[in-house]
């Protein structure tokens, strides 16, 4: 079969299958592109001869499509995904920061970035780097240590072996990230003959992997000498389709479940043994158990500083872990006892071996008594201080109580992340979306847009501050070009209100965190007259002007109702913070300064320094 390089790639890419549980799913759902003479010719005339083979979707940034492909892969439990491809140069580059964020939260993106002439025949080319200590390194290299799978395609016999290999990480549960392959412009537009076989149907299995016996009786063994226990729900609850599982696993033995950011849904708020988030953004119930805890079982959490408060939250002077985990390289973190397996598997082996083992009464009696004293916390926070402009609190309670049970929040920076973690009551476990492995501002609109492409039948909130709007919200027109809708709620605070609250906690004194003019003395004057809603408006959505609580609530029920992508702009107070979750975040502090207010976070700091602990 004599094809282009890039025309086998789009028709291997258009048949390849997941499957999980006897059920399959196209993997690549389509393919995001900014097109510009390193892949013009190549990648778009192969997706235009395609015929919609494999879809096409035009973005207009390139780190901002990586970002929408992550989100959809994450809302598809990582069953599926989209590929992006772009020019070379800086349309290249641009994708990095994407590549990083779906690396570290282990979501699978195909990018195929352009690359120079391969035959080298005109070097250099336009917007070609040349390094004097190679003629074979490329921009594309930046893309080494951000990918889970990289490789460079110079001749067309080498995309076969590129093809099979990116799928086997793309489809692992325990490898997948970012797959990278680099495609010469040169070689995109060339010819070779293709055995028919490469182009056959192809359905790639997700296996879920069963815990080895042995370190099955290890862990059971320490939970039926725990008196405390606590589970620790991170993203692979939800990935493997645990959720069921774990709520039986919970009811039958009595063991509170806590939540890290990916795992949130893993049980309903207000199911009986769920504690809400743990760690840094955590609740205090789940802190306060987590601190006597002597048992803790995470299950497909990665432990991030988050999630352990930097090490200082399982102050239990004997605890142990268990980490089930499809990846070794988790589970045998914090040096627990490592059951590498399918959470789902997992879960129901602990359940079958535990049978007729429950914690303590009295315990089960706690874990309510502090999950109803927080329930008190968020209502207040909820309510609100009846005052202009509201509190962020306000805001996330009111898009919580209008949302429906099974819509999406999705964010990722900033001080939103925090109370979300902490206050959002999630009743499905894919109807929280936040980004937290890589923070990244400007993820919010763009995940958004994945999301939504992803589960079109739920309504999607997009909370996005004004700092991480102003970094990306280009992918509106996106969504309003395909016809895709969302709710994008743009929370106005005039500046970087997380930073702001940190910088002042470190002794920094909010320094570079208000977007101010600058007068003769700083950046301290009066706020920028930015008009962040106009700006909304000029990318093509629709825009509502909210002013305080009640105008935001009618606002968004407009919202809700109208058919087109719709951004609320809201004002909200920066200094009103939410409810504390007394735990630690470890970010040092200046050792010596003429400033007081940083010799007083030092000094504050080395005390909580104290309460970090290695566990070995």
């Amino acid at each position: 079969m004599r094809l282009t390089v890039a025309q086998a790639l789009v028709r291997f890419l258009s048949v390849q299958f997941s499957e999980r549980d006897g059920v399959e799913r196209r993997f690549f759902a389509g393919c995001f592109g900014i097109f510009g003479h390193g892949n013009v010719a190549g990648m778009g005339q192969a997706l235009l001869e395609s015929g919609g083979g494999l879809p096409y979707f035009m973005a207009r940034n390139e780190q901002a499509m990586v970002h929408a492909a992550a989100g959809f892969a994450r809302m598809s439990d990582r069953l599926s995904t989209l590929a992006c491809t772009t020019s070379i140069g800086p349309g290249a580059t641009n994708m990095v920061t994407g590549a990083a964020l779906a690396t570290v939260n282990r979501l699978p993106v195909l990018l195929l970035p352009g690359d120079i002439f391969a035959t080298r025949a005109a070097s250099p080319v336009l917007q070609e780097l040349e390094d004097g200590r190679s003629l074979d390194v490329s921009v594309n290299d930046c893309f080494k240590p951000v990918s889970r799978y990289w490789d460079r395609i110079n001749r067309a016999e080498q995309l076969p072996g590129a093809l099979l290999a990116a799928m086997r990480v793309l489809t692992d549960p325990a490898e997948t990230g970012a797959v990278t392959l680099a495609l010469p412009q040169d070689v995109q537009a060339e010819a070779f003959d293709w055995p028919e076989e490469l182009f056959a149907r192809r359905v790639w299995r997700v296996a879920r992997a069963v815990p080895e016996p042995a370190a099955l009786r290890e862990a059971v063994g320490l939970l039926r000498g725990a008196e405390r226990p606590l589970v620790v729900a991170g993203g692979g609850v939800i990935y493997s389709g645990a959720v069921e599982e774990l709520g039986v696993l919970a009811e039958a033995t009595g063991v509170p479940v806590a939540e890290t950011q990916a795992g949130k849904g893993s049980l309903a708020w207000d199911h009986r043994c769920s504690v809400g988030a743990v760690g840094a953004t955590g609740t205090t119930a789940a802190n306060a158990l987590a601190r006597e805890a002597d048992v803790v079982v995470g299950i497909g959490t990665r432990y991030s500083d988050f999630t352990t408060a930097s090490h200082s939250l399982f102050a239990h002077p004997s605890v142990r872990f268990v980490n089930i985990n499809v990846a070794r390289a988790d589970a045998v973190k914090l040096g627990g006892v490592s059951v590498v397996a399918d959470a789902r598997e997992a879960i129901r082996a602990l359940g079958e071996a535990l049978d007729g083992w429950s914690v303590p009464e009295s315990y089960r009696g706690e874990v309510r008594e502090r999950a109803e004293r927080w329930n008190g916390v968020v209502d207040a926070a909820f309510g609100g201080r009846q005052g202009t402009p509201p509190a962020q609190t306000e805001i996330i309670g009111i898009v919580n109580a209008e949302a429906g049970p099974r819509d999406v929040v999705v964010c990722a920076a900033g001080s939103m992340p925090g109370d979300l973690h902490k206050l959002w009551r999630a009743r499905d476990p894919k109807g929280y979306h936040v980004e937290y492995g890589y923070s990244c501002m400007g993820y919010e609109i763009a995940g958004g847009l994945g999301v939504k492409m992803a589960a079109p039948d739920r309504e999607v909130f997009v909370l996005v501050g004004d700092g991480s709007y102003l970094m990306m919200a280009q992918e509106l027109t996106t969504a309003v070009a395909e016809g895709i809708k969302l709710v994008v709620v743009l929370v106005q605070n005039h500046g970087y209100a997380s930073i702001g609250n940190l910088s002042e906690s470190v002794g920094a004194q909010r320094f570079g965190t208000r977007h101010r003019l600058r007068t003769p003395t700083g950046l301290d004057g009066d706020p920028i007259p930015v008009d962040l809603a106009a700006n909304a408006a000029s990318l093509g959505a629709d825009v509502i002007r909210a002013e305080g609580a009640d105008g935001f609530r009618k606002a968004l029920r407009q919202a809700i109702a109208s058919p087109r992508t719709t951004v609320v702009h809201v004002e909200t107070d920066p200094l009103a913070a939410g409810p504390s979750s007394e735990a630690w975040w470890d970010v040092p502090v200046a050792e010596v300064s003429e400033l007081d207010d940083t010799r007083q976070a030092r000094a504050h700091y080395d005390d909580s320094k104290k309460t970090q602990r290695r566990y070995l």
